[in-house]
C-alpha cells in the first residue's frame, strides 16, 4: 500500500478510535486525531482512563467498524458547523480559524467529525488491524499554557501479518531499551546535581565511546585528515556571523563572564570555530583541500521533556570534520567521505539509504542565502549520490539553514530506521565568515566548505549500537572481551596465568573467583554479555587449554590457550565477531 494510502488508512482509524470513546464516555470531549509515523492518535478532554480500558475500546472499535460502508464528506458553512459541535470548545476554536470559507464534516456511520479529509475508500474491510498502544498527556496545540489532553495512541495496518510484525518489533524493542541494558551493563549514569541530558560515562561506557571514535580516527588518517582542538565556548560574535546566532538561538546554551560584559555561547557545533583556524593564515590553491577533524564536546539546550536516554542529551560530541577545498575538489572529498562511512555502516552491520536534506523554498525565511546557491548544492548533492547508485529519498525542510545535507538512514536489527551519519555542501559560511585562497592566477577565491560526521554523535550511536545488538557488542566493542571462571580454588593458579596471557595481548580479561557456584558466575557473565566464557579445571590446567564458550550459545568448546588467544586476537583486529545482529521475527 502506498504511503498515502497508509496515512489515509491511519486518520481513518482515529475517526473510529474517537467514535468508540464517545460512544463509551459521552462525556468526553472529542479535539484532534491525525496520522502520525507508525499509527495515529487522538487527544481527548474530560477522559480519564487507563491503557486497562483498551480492551473495550478496541472491541467497540471492532463493532462499528463493519457498520461503516464510506465517509461521507458535508460541506457546511461555518455557522452551522458551530450549532453541530456547540457543546465542545475545541471544535469551535478550530472552525473560528475558517470563518471565511465552507467546513468540511465527514459522517461514518452515525459519527460525524470535523475533518479536512484524507480517508480509505473501502472502510469495513480496511479498519480490521489496529491495536491501542500507550495513553500520554499532550497539551492542546502542543502549547503548554493549554490544558493538558488525554492522548491515546494506536497504529493499524493492511493486513494482520504486517500489525504482529510490528507488533512484536515494539515488544522486542522495550527488552533492548539502551536505557535498561546501558544502566544493567554499567555504562552510564545521570545525576540530578549534574543535571539532565548531561552523561556521566563509567570506565566501561567510556571505552566504548573512545573504541567508537578510534575506528573512525584509523579511517580518516588514511585521507590525511587531522584532528585539531577548540574551546566549548565562543563569543556571541562568531554565531552571529554564522547565522546560528538568529537560526539556532533557541538551541544555544549562553555563558557569562564575572569580569566583562562580553555574550558567550556554549558551542553547539563545531564549524564556526574551525573557520577561524582556516583563516588564521593565507591559502593558496595548493593548499587545499585542508581537512579539519574535531572530537570536541558540542552542547544544545534541548526541552526537558525532550531528552531520551543518549539518543537525545545536552552535550555530546560528533566525530565532526570540516573539509576546505576547491570547486574542482567537492566531487573527490565528498566520494571519500562516502566511502569511509560504507566502510564502517558495514562493519556495525548495519543497511542504509541516503535522505537528500533539501531546504523548503515556501519558507526562505529559515535559510541563509540566495535560492540560486541553494540550487547549485542541492544539484550538486543530488548528482554525488545519483553517480554512486546510491538509494535515496528526497526530504524537502530537513535542510541545515545553511547547506543541504546527505542524511544517513541506517536500519538496525529490528528493521528501524535511525539517522547517522551526514555530509553538506557550504557554500555560504565560507562566504559569511570572508574565507578564501589564491588561485593559479593569483587571484582570490572562496573556498567550499564541506561538513562530515560519520558516526555522527558516538554516544549516540553508542545507544543505537546497544538496540541494534541486544547489548552484546561485537568482540572488538564489549568492555570486558573475556572472563575466566576457575571451578574451584585449587584450579585459581591457572586461572590467573590464562588472565596474565591474555591480558598481554591486550585482550580485555576478568576473573571471576568469587565463591559462588560455578552456574551463578555463568549466569553474571551472560547477564553482562562478556563475549567469552572460559571455564578451567583440572582437564585445562593438566592440558594447557581452556573451555571455551560464546556468549548466548549452550555449546563449548576446548582450546589450547594459545589457539585461543590467537583466534579472538585475529577476532578484535579485523573487527568481526560471531555476534548476529539479527532476530528472529515471529511467524507472521
Amino acid at each position: 500500500m502506498p504511503d498515502q494510502n497508509l496515512d489515509n488508512l491511519r486518520h481513518s482509524a482515529a475517526h473510529l478510535l474517537a467514535a468508540a470513546v464517545m460512544e463509551l464516555y459521552p462525556k468526553a470531549l472529542r479535539t484532534i486525531g491525525p496520522a502520525i509515523e507508525n499509527g495515529f492518535y487522538y487527544d481527548f478532554d474530560n477522559l480519564k482512563i487507563s491503557e486497562a480500558d483498551f480492551p473495550a475500546i478496541e472491541a467497540k472499535m471492532h463493532q462499528l467498524s463493519p457498520t461503516w460502508k464510506s465517509f461521507e464528506r458535508i460541506e457546511t458553512a461555518p455557522e452551522d458547523a458551530k450549532k453541530k459541535f456547540s457543546d465542545n470548545p475545541y471544535k469551535l476554536e478550530l472552525i473560528n480559524e475558517f470563518t471565511d470559507q465552507p467546513i468540511t464534516i465527514y459522517k461514518s456511520g452515525s459519527f460525524e467529525d470535523l475533518c479536512r479529509g484524507g480517508h480509505i475508500d473501502l472502510v469495513s474491510q480496511s479498519l480490521n488491524h489496529f491495536k491501542l498502544l500507550s495513553i500520554a498527556g499532550a497539551y492542546w496545540r502542543g502549547d503548554e499554557k493549554n490544558k493538558m489532553l488525554t492522548r491515546i495512541y494506536g497504529t493499524i495496518f493492511p493486513t494482520k501479518d504486517e500489525l504482529d510484525k510490528y507488533l512484536w518489533q515494539q515488544e522486542e524493542a522495550k527488552k533492548r531499551d539502551h536505557r535498561k541494558i546501558g544502566i544493567q551493563l554499567g555504562l552510564w549514569t545521570f545525576s540530578d546535581y549534574v543535571g539532565g541530558g548531561l552523561p556521566l560515562f563509567t570506565p566501561k561506557g567510556a571505552l566504548i565511546r573512545q573504541l567508537i571514535n578510534e575506528f573512525v580516527e584509523e579511517l580518516q588518517s588514511k585521507q590525511d585528515i587531522t584532528q585539531v582542538w577548540t574551546p566549548q565556548i565562543a563569543k556571541a560574535e562568531l554565531f552571529k556571523i554564522s547565522g546560528h546566532y538568529d537560526k539556532y538561538r533557541e538551541n544555544l546554551f549562553s555563558v557569562r563572564s564575572n569580569y566583562s560584559n562580553e555574550e558567550f555561547f556554549l558551542k553547539p557545533m563545531n564549524c564556526p570555530q574551525h573557520t577561524q583556524i582556516y583563516a588564521s593564515q593565507s591559502r593558496s590553491y595548493r593548499d587545499l583541500p585542508i581537512r579539519l577533524a574535531d572530537f570536541a564536546m558540542l552542547y544544545r539546550d534541548e526541552k526537558p521533556g525532550e531528552l531520551i536516554g543518549l539518543t537525545r542529551t545536552r552535550s555530546f560530541s560528533q566525530d565532526d570534520c570540516h573539509i576546505f577545498c576547491r570547486p574542482d575538489q567537492v566531487e573527490e572529498e565528498m566520494n571519500k567521505a562516502l566511502d569511509m562511512t560504507k566502510q564502517i555502516m558495514e562493519t556495525y552491520g548495519f543497511k542504509y539509504k541516503y535522505r537528500l536534506s533539501l531546504h523548503d523554498p515556501q519558507h526562505p525565511e529559515k535559510y541563509l542565502g540566495d535560492a540560486e546557491t541553494w540550487a547549485k548544492s542541492e544539484k550538486l548533492s543530488e548528482k554525488i549520490l545519483e553517480d554512486r547508485g546510491m538509494e535515496y529519498f528526497p526530504g524537502v525542510g530537513e535542510a541545515a539553514f545553511y547547506a543541504p545535507k546527505l542524511d544517513l538512514i541506517a536500519t538496525d536489527s529490528l528493521g528501524r530506521e535511525w539517522q547517522l551519519s551526514t555530509l553538506q555542501i557550504d557554500f555560504f559560511m565560507p562566504q559569511r565568515f570572508g574565507l578564501s585562497y589564491i588561485d593559479e592566477k593569483g587571484q582570490k577565491q572562496t573556498p567550499v566548505m564541506l561538513h562530515r560526521a560519520i558516526s555522527g554523535s558516538p554516544e549516540r550511536l553508542m545507544a543505537i549500537l546497544i538496540e541494534h545488538y541486544a547489548g552484546a557488542f561485537p568482540t572488538w566493542l564489549a568492555p570486558i572481551q573475556v572472563v575466566v571462571l576457575p571451578i574451584s580454588d585449587k584450579h585459581l593458579d591457572y586461572a590467573k596465568k590464562v588472565e596474565a596471557e591474555l591480558k598481554s595481548q591486550n585482550i580485555r580479561v576478568e576473573l571471576n573467583d568469587k565463591s559462588e557456584p560455578l552456574n551463578a558466575r555463568v549466569r553474571d557473565a551472560e547477564m553482562q554479555k562478556i563475549s567469552y566464557i572460559l571455564v578451567v579445571g583440572d582437564r585445562e590446567s593438566e592440558a594447557k587449554s581452556v573451555s571455551v564458550r560464546r556468549h548466548s550459545s549452550k555449546e563449548s568448546q576446548s582450546l589450547s590457550l594459545s589457539q585461543f588467544s590467537s583466534s579472538i586476537s585475529e577476532e578484535i583486529s579485523s573487527r568481526t565477531s560471531t555476534t548476529t545482529t539479527t532476530t528472529t521475527t515471529p511467524n507472521v
